[in-house]
């Protein structure tokens, strides 16, 4: 049987780990045998909270690097170990930014292949929020969010002067895991696995999310379009019930829009699951009616017959006066979805509380639809899309909770 070497390669809070984890989980499900070994868990079992400091990662740290390579040389003996036994696959997760760094993994490694998986994203929003999931760790429990922030942000700058990325070794693929998709590489002739690796890399993953609509407005009562409208009794009730509904279920990321009919469904969600990463993401608020904002259907029939005509005839390729249609959404409602998935880092399972026309268009991705038909979608607010989308599954349901 065929063995390989994957090495993880990348700046801090980039995805590798979870990148690493997916390769595992799609390897395994072909009975493939998979290890990952990450350099910090063995750090933090030899050294505790002395390395949370940013300054154990100053290339001029003698002693920080010194200690840094003895962890990387032991996570790379106990790879060797597991493919020396009955492992296929063996993951080293860490940064390996340095060339020097990865010609000691190649110099250690020569029994069986390397393939370089380097991680890359330079989106400022996910980026940042990373940097806050990764002072959650226990390393930061001692200090603030900001001093842990500052900390880690710090890090990052140390690693940022060692790093280099993949040119001249021999079999490398460079992914961004916001895209998932592949912007280089470099494969040698006969790399087990590589097929399958690739596309795991490029493939949607995601385990459980669960697509909402906010509950019952005030505007949704009078037929008003946009605005910033509080949830009715009856919203808050529908609100209640989701969370009641999915108290068994584990959500440890729900993602908002910016508008309070959104953030007031999450609510007793919130409330339910204090652990529970909740965030508010601008890409997910529902469609601008520009100049249209806040007025009734029949309103725009009767004031502006040309523009009720246009959008009755063309409803997809409509752009309000001043605001958006369903074709200009596509751009940022998609960013918004990469963005929450990436945080989400393969979390079991992830929610999303949106609006009409943007849970439109995320069903989107999932439903084959013609655009002409993407606007007339059926999403209800007593009711949620279950959705599981990774390399070997696809599964679509729609589910009532009221």
């Amino acid at each position: 049987m065929n063995k390989l070497y994957v090495v993880m390669v990348g700046l801090p809070a980039r995805g590798k780990s979870t990148m690493a984890r997916r390769i595992r989980e799609g390897l395994e499900a072909e009975d493939f045998r998979v290890e990952v070994f990450n350099n910090g868990e063995i750090r933090r079992s030899l050294l505790g909270m002395d390395s949370a400091r940013p300054e154990f990662y100053d290339p001029d740290n003698a002693e920080g690097r010194a200690r840094r390579e003895e962890i990387a040389r032991l996570n790379i003996a106990a790879a060797r170990d597991y493919l020396a036994g009955d492992g296929h696959v063996a993951i080293l997760d860490a940064t390996n930014a340095s060339r020097a760094r990865r010609a000691t993994i190649e110099a250690m490694l020569t029994d069986h292949p390397l393939l370089f998986v380097e991680c890359v994203n330079d989106d400022p929003v996910a980026l940042g929020a990373a940097i806050r999931r990764k002072t959650q760790m226990p390393e930061f429990a001692r200090e603030t969010t900001q001093a842990a922030v500052d900390s880690f942000t710090k890090r990052i700058h140390y690693y940022e002067r060692m790093y280099a990325p993949c040119a001249d070794e021999p079999c490398w693929v460079r992914v961004d895991t916001l895209e998932n998709r592949v912007v280089g590489e470099r494969i040698c002739l006969r790399l087990p696995y590589y097929h399958r690796i690739r596309d795991i890399l490029v493939s949607a993953w995601v385990r459980n999310l669960y697509l909402v609509r906010h509950g019952e407005t005030y505007y949704n009562v009078e037929g008003r379009i946009g605005g910033d409208s509080d949830l009715t009794l009856r919203g808050q009730a529908q609100a209640r019930e989701l969370a009641a509904h999915f108290a068994d279920i584990e959500v440890p990321y729900i993602f908002t829009s910016t508008r309070r009919r959104s953030s007031q469904t999450a609510a007793p969600l919130r409330e339910a699951r204090p652990g529970a990463t909740v965030m508010a993401l601008p890409e997910l608020d529902e469609i601008d009616a520009g100049e249209r904002e806040g007025l009734r259907y029949d309103d725009i029939r009767r004031s502006f017959p040309e523009d009720y005509t246009a959008r009755q005839k063309d409803k997809y390729n409509y752009v309000y006066p001043g605001g958006e249609g369903y074709v200009t959404l596509r751009e940022r409602v998609e960013r918004g979805v990469r963005r929450a998935l990436f945080l989400a880092g393969g979390a079991p399972g992830v929610m999303i509380i949106g609006h009409q026309a943007i849970n439109r268009m995320i069903l989107s991705h999932f439903l084959y639809r013609r655009t002409e038909d993407v606007p007339y979608i059926f999403i209800p607010q007593t009711q949620y899309y279950h959705i599981v989308a990774t390399q070997r599954k696809k599964l679509f349901e729609l589910v009532r909770f009221m």
